[in-house]
């Protein structure tokens, strides 16, 4: 609401202050002053904060989300590029060639820029810490669980195979130059991951090591479901899950893909680990010639049929490091056949509603199977009577009394069959709906409670009502009484 106000220009001559605290001058016949007679709401200093740092946090989250997915991209491609050394040495190139030279150099810049990602995500993670604790010290959120976490991730995420043979690629020229053809040969050491042939079987075995370990780090495949999940992305999915103490860690977040697409996920899982295990197990095996494990195709048979535990004998792992991917892949094998039995199980149990019809259906069967057996029971009763009254022969008594046992144990079994159905049944009562009928039952009774109260007034009140009409009667006929006869008091 405003409330405007005009004057001439004698009355108001001179300047004026608006609202503002501006001033003015008049330069017209009239002038007109607006007062706003409603402020505007001011937000108080703790909304605000609040809201700035609602804001800042969801930046936060969006930086996090932002170098998880980079860091995942480029260690993805240091893991292909040391594939690719690996796959194409000696055929395309020799160990100490500048090919060689250019690859591991781009591992090892991948490797910087990993590092680098990481440590930038951990910093946003204090971030996010500090905002969540109302900017407390940093230092807070530095635990030794922490540092631990780390350091250990860092090491992960360090390495990569470092080329030992730089030295002598740029030391010999020939090697830099040279292409491979059929007189020249290398040894299997050599031919496995470029090594140079100068350097002994120790350092190829460390290269061969480095090489494996760098499949470490798809860890940051969990991290990266986790970020980008709708589970943490959603506000009532958080809300919900504050309320109930739910932390949201990727084991839940993967209940949950487990529980919605539980099909897609295991088939994920299992070929990556197909995948990943089979080409580990050609690179260990390559370290010996004229052995079958060193194909992919023969790789890829024996990690399937290790993964399934069949394990058919005709291929068996040469080497101690093939022989490790061979246990894990067992192990690993051992674990998705129970996740898959488990889903089959879900899958193929019955509902609430189909078990309701199931149980109800078969109650209805027992209970035709019991009135029959009743009527057995009563027709030998019957039966072994009339053997008795007729006095025929003890045989046909006997056979009667068996008869008659044996409908009476048939009518137990049933009757203690369908306890237990019914007890069973009984088990499966839904507490939610349980719950929502005992709470519809107690707002009834609390209306029929404050029904029976006004009642219980309404009665009082006309109770008073009556006392005062019989008291205004009462004194009524004393006074006509008294009109009528004086003496009378």
């Amino acid at each position: 609401m405003e409330m405007t106000t005009s004057g001439s220009n004698g009355d108001s001559k001179g300047d004026y202050v608006n609202r503002d605290g501006l001033n003015g001058r008049n330069s017209g016949d009239t002038t007109e002053i607006t007062v706003p007679l409603s402020l505007p709401k001011r937000m108080t200093p703790v909304e605000g904060n609040n809201l700035y740092r609602l804001r800042d946090r969801k930046f936060v989250l969006e930086d996090k989300k932002r170098l998880c997915t980079w860091a995942l991209g480029v260690a993805l491609l240091g893991i292909l590029l040391m594939i690719c050394r690996a796959e194409m040495c000696p055929s395309v190139y020799h160990p100490g060639s500048s090919y060689s030279f250019i690859i591991s150099c781009s591992i090892s810049m991948s490797t910087a820029c990993l590092l680098i990602l990481i440590i930038a995500f951990h910093y946003k993670d204090i971030r996010l810490f500090i905002i969540d604790h109302h900017h407390v010290d940093w230092r807070i959120a530095m635990t030794g669980h922490k540092m631990l976490l780390i350091s250990l991730e860092l090491l992960v995420c360090t390495v990569h195979p470092v080329g030992t043979y730089w030295e002598v690629a740029l030391s010999t020229p020939e090697w830099r130059t040279q292409r491979p053809d059929a007189n020249t040969s290398l040894s299997p050491t050599a031919s496995v991951l470029c090594v140079s042939p100068r350097h002994g079987e120790r350092v190829a075995d460390a290269e061969l090591l480095l090489s494996l370990l760098m499949f470490l780090r798809l860890y940051l495949v969990h991290r990266a479901i986790l970020l980008h999940s709708k589970v943490l992305l959603s506000a009532s999915y958080r809300s919900i899950g504050s309320l109930n103490n739910i932390n949201f860690t990727f084991r839940f977040v993967l209940k949950v893909l487990m529980d919605k697409y539980p099909a897609r996920t295991l088939l994920a899982f299992i070929l990556l680990i197909w995948l990943v295990a089979s080409w580990m197990l050609t690179l260990c095996e390559r370290q010996k010639q004229q052995v079958k494990t060193g194909n992919m195709d023969t790789a890829l048979w024996l990690i399937a049929i290790t993964f399934l535990t069949v394990g058919y004998g005709d291929v068996s792992p040469e080497t101690s490091c093939g022989k490790g991917v061979c246990l894990l892949t067992g192990v690993m094998g051992v674990a998705c056949t129970a996740m898959l039995v488990a889903v089959v199980t879900k899958k193929l149990a019955l509902n609430k509603g189909e078990k309701h019809v199931h149980f109800f259906m078969l109650d209805i069967q027992i209970s035709k199977r019991i009135r029959h057996a009743a009527a057995n029971v009563l027709r030998e009763c019957w039966l072994r009577h009339r053997t008795d009254l007729s006095r025929r022969s003890s045989a046909e008594q006997r056979r009667h009394q068996r008869c008659l046992l044996e409908a009476i144990r048939v009518f137990r079994h049933l009757r203690l069959k369908q306890r237990k159905l019914r007890d069973y049944a009984s088990e499966m009562v839904d507490l939610p709906k349980m719950q929502m009928i005992m709470c519809d039952l107690s707002a009834n009774w609390n209306n029929s409670y404050r029904e029976l109260e006004q009642r219980i007034l309404s009665m009082e009140q006309k109770l008073d009502d009556l006392n005062r009409c019989f008291q205004q009667t009462s004194e009524l006929l004393s006074r006509a009484l008294c009109h009528r006869n004086p003496d009378i008091r």
